[in-house]
């Protein structure tokens, strides 16, 4: 089954090897690229090369852009989705620092639009926590949860909404887990299809693999 969202923040030459089990892996929903915070401010072919090799195994390639909780400007967060798509080949977009509030709804139905506009196949918002409802109909996937192992662990149950929805609508991603944590079976517990656990922490967790990568298969 397919049910790793990845994010990966690192330079597929700086860890060509990791980048390799990465890409070798055919548990995959799909991973974030992210050159620099975003597209970057020229296409870098490390990245368009990682790119096209992981839409070759079917990954979906999501860019990733940051919205700043509804700070960005429309036409800077556009900018982001059209660099991704133009540069990158992206097959989906990954909005992050998403506002979670109904009051912000018709900001997101905006830029929504725009990445459907942009050829977003596959909508993420990552809220880091549960939304208002609304959100879902402007994404295909939620990441209601974005925090330390510690942290999810101790986390209560989902609001009583998301379970009239399909897991398949929700992803947690978790770092600083120890190779033993079973987020797998949290997740499930909990309503999500999605997720990924990476042992990594601090101000920088997305710059190590994570756990269950699954038997992988020669590139």
């Amino acid at each position: 089954m397919r049910h790793l969202l990845v994010p990966y923040y690192e330079h597929p030459t700086t860890t060509p090897t990791a980048w390799q089990a990465l890409l070798a892996s055919p548990c995959l929903y799909g991973v974030i690229l992210n050159p620099a915070s975003g597209p970057g401010p020229a296409p870098d072919p490390a990245f368009a090369d990682a790119a096209d090799r992981l839409r070759a195994t079917g990954t979906r390639v999501l860019g990733y852009v940051d919205t700043d909780y509804g700070r960005r400007s429309h036409p800077d967060v556009v900018r982001d989705l059209l660099r991704h798509r133009d540069w990158y080949g992206v097959t989906g977009a990954f909005l992050d620092q998403v506002s979670s509030g109904p009051d912000a709804l018709a900001h997101y139905r905006r830029l929504a639009v725009a990445a459907r506009a942009a050829g977003a196949g596959s909508l993420v918002l990552n809220h880091g926590t549960h939304p208002d409802p609304g959100y879902l109909k402007l994404a295909d996937v939620l990441v209601t949860f974005e925090g330390t192992w510690e942290t999810y662990r101790a986390t209560e149950q989902p609001p009583a909404w998301t379970r009239t929805y399909p897991a398949d609508r929700f992803c947690h991603l978790v770092y600083g887990a120890p190779a033993d944590a079973d987020v797998t079976a949290l997740a499930t517990e909990r309503g999500a299809a999605l997720h990924c656990a990476v042992p990594g922490d601090g101000a920088h967790p997305w710059g190590t693999l994570p756990h269950g990568l699954c038997a992988v298969n020669p590139w």
